[in-house]
């Protein structure tokens, strides 16, 4: 099978998206450790438990939802449960399961690092593009995911804030 090189367009679009791959999660997590001493997973781990019903999720859920591995998710939980944000016990209905569910200091800490979180992505990322760009770049990503989740085993996680047309 003969490569099909890049052209010259191509090239350059390919370079700006890695660049922005490669600058966006280091300007996400420098402000958070910054202001919050989090890491943008770690901020990202207690997001996902505040959206939660009860604010709780099995540790499975919480590792597919956050796309890691559940030992991984079990390194960070723990640093986190040792700074009283979160804990883990027995999931009531499946005593093999483990649940995890953010402690009324990880929601406080949430609600503090949140505006701040925002501002920084609104400040990098939304307020530098149009509306018509935004709608675009929500198209550009659907197109890519489609390929890098074909399965759509993400889907519930990158479409539960969209709004119905």
């Amino acid at each position: 099978m003969q490569t099909k090189w890049l052209t010259k367009d191509e090239l350059a679009a390919w370079v700006r998206l890695y660049t922005v791959i490669e600058l966006l999660p280091n300007v996400l997590d420098s402000q958070l450790r910054r202001d919050a001493d989090l890491t943008s997973f770690e901020y990202y781990v207690l997001a996902m438990l505040s959206e939660a019903p009860d604010r709780t999720l099995r540790m499975a859920a919480l590792a597919a939802q956050t796309s890691a591995t559940l030992p991984r998710l079990s390194h960070v939980v723990k640093r986190l449960e040792a700074r009283g944000l979160m804990e883990r016990f027995p999931c009531p209905e499946d005593g093999r399961a483990t649940n995890a569910r953010i402690t009324d200091g990880g929601w406080r800490k949430i609600q503090e690092t949140a505006p701040g979180h925002v501002a920084n992505v609104r400040r990098h990322v939304i307020d530098a593009l149009t509306t018509e760009q935004l709608g675009q770049l929500r198209g550009i990503a659907d197109a890519l995911l489609g390929r890098l989740d074909p399965e759509a085993a993400m889907a519930p996680l990158y479409r539960r804030h969209d709004v119905a047309d």
